[in-house]
């Protein structure tokens, strides 16, 4: 399949080398998955044409991870695990042990993810090929994963320890606190949605905010925020990067 992609695209460039430069790779849910070998002015339509994603599979949840966006994600990573670093220590210096040891499990949960790229993108192929959604360049080096559909969402941050319960539709985010609850380390006030396709809410869940967001997809990921705003120094962007982080996850291409 790979060489007769190839030969074609030697037809249609006239031989000329230099409009073979894009090789990205497609893994998941597709027809055709492994290398795909483009013309240099790729796009993201070119890339699912030539994979064919599965019609039944779970688009919500697929991933773009983009080269160019992988310095930057580095940088966000980083300001993440220094600002976890810094509660720990005021945490220490305050005597709120809980705090600090809920900003040390943190840590070394964030220092584990990898640093992916993934680029905030519609990838329902239907969308794309009719233009309701942006028909993006690509770059050499990007990966398109196609997940299967989980039947999950994942807890984590301030509570006592991650956990991933069973989805139920319509449920929304708070009502998956009742079976995860959140620490003493906790800012109760507050919630935080990644929805599989990497968008993110911050949902008011006091008595006082309490707001109806969309429930949570298949896939999401729910941050209990790790409160920081009676320590000094404060960390006050800490949740907000350390949710915009979580977002460049993919969702696992082996359901468990």
């Amino acid at each position: 399949m790979i060489v007769r992609r190839l030969g074609a695209l030697l037809l249609l460039c006239g031989c000329a080398p230099l409009c073979l430069a894009a090789t990205l790779t497609v893994s998941g849910q597709v027809r055709n998955p492994g290398p795909v070998v483009l013309q240099a002015d790729a796009r993201l339509l070119d890339v699912i044409t030539a994979s064919q994603p599965d019609a039944q599979g779970y688009w919500l949840g697929a991933a773009w991870l983009h080269q160019p966006l992988l310095e930057a994600q580095a940088r966000l990573k980083a300001g993440v695990l220094f600002d976890l670093q810094t509660l720990h220590q005021a945490a220490l210096a305050a005597g709120r042990e809980d705090r600090a040891r809920a900003a040390a499990q943190l840590y070394q949960q964030v220092q584990a993810l990898p640093v992916t790229g993934r680029q905030a993108a519609v990838l329902d192929p239907v969308a794309v090929e009719v233009g309701f959604a942006p028909n993006l360049p690509v770059s050499s080096g990007d990966r398109l994963v196609y997940p299967p559909r989980p039947d999950s969402v994942r807890v984590l941050g301030a509570v006592a320890r991650a956990c991933t319960l069973a989805f139920a539709p319509l449920q929304q985010g708070s009502a998956y606190l009742d079976a995860c609850p959140a620490s003493k380390a906790a800012d109760t006030d507050y919630l935080w949605l990644i929805q599989p396709d990497g968008h993110v809410t911050r949902l008011g869940i006091a008595p006082w905010n309490r707001e109806e967001g969309a429930p949570p997809a298949p896939g999401s990921t729910l941050l209990v925020p790790i409160r920081s705003d009676d320590l000094d120094p404060p960390t006050p962007e800490l949740n907000q990067q350390l949710a915009e982080f979580l977002a460049t996850q993919p969702l696992a291409e082996v359901t468990p």
